[in-house]
């Protein structure tokens, strides 16, 4: 997949989920019902998960020097998925500094914005890229260790999708529960 193809799906999964999100009633957004992180912490959730990924790519020759490059033939979407699920079926969680603390209504306009310029950002610094780097290029991940800097953009389009799914699937259930 080119750079073009992983940026604007990437883009878009994260689009949707924030004007999901951001569209909610105010009292649907900062909500937090059954244990379940309401839909402000999801945004929450993913900008968090994001900022790192912006720092690493801005760092391109930390980045390279760090971690150096992939040894083995780069994943598809569809294998960075099934690891990812399997990962988080056998008990994975977000590392600490990815749980959300909690979120308020004075706090909607501010994630989205802050997604907004992440978005922006992630796009610009992969400028200084090209479509081999990306293959080649190793990034950390919590749960699934080594990936290319492509993997971890199938991860995170993914990632917002899964949370958009999550969303909605907590918001359905407090309606049928009530």
């Amino acid at each position: 997949m080119t750079k073009l193809e992983l940026l604007k799906n990437f883009t878009e999964k994260h689009v949707k989920l924030t004007e999901f999100i951001s569209s909610l009633p105010d009292i649907q957004f900062a909500i937090s019902r059954h244990g379940k992180w309401s839909p402000g912490q999801q945004l929450s959730h993913v900008n968090l998960c994001l900022k790192p990924i912006l720092k690493a790519l801005i760092a391109k020759g930390y980045l390279l020097q760090k971690f150096g490059k992939l040894t083995r033939a780069t994943l598809d979407y569809e294998t960075v998925v099934r690891n990812y699920t399997t990962a988080l079926n056998n008990g994975g969680k977000a590392p600490d500094q990815f749980v959300p603390e909690e979120v308020t209504v004075a706090d909607k306009k501010e994630l989205v914005s802050e997604m907004e310029m992440l978005l922006k950002s992630i796009n610009d610094s992969t400028g200084h890229y090209t479509d081999e780097e990306l293959d080649a290029m190793i990034m950390p991940h919590p749960l699934l260790g080594q990936l290319s800097i492509s993997e971890m953009f199938h991860l995170m389009t993914y990632h917002a999708e899964h949370h958009l799914n999550q969303t909605v699937h907590n918001l359905r259930d407090d309606i049928n529960k009530n």
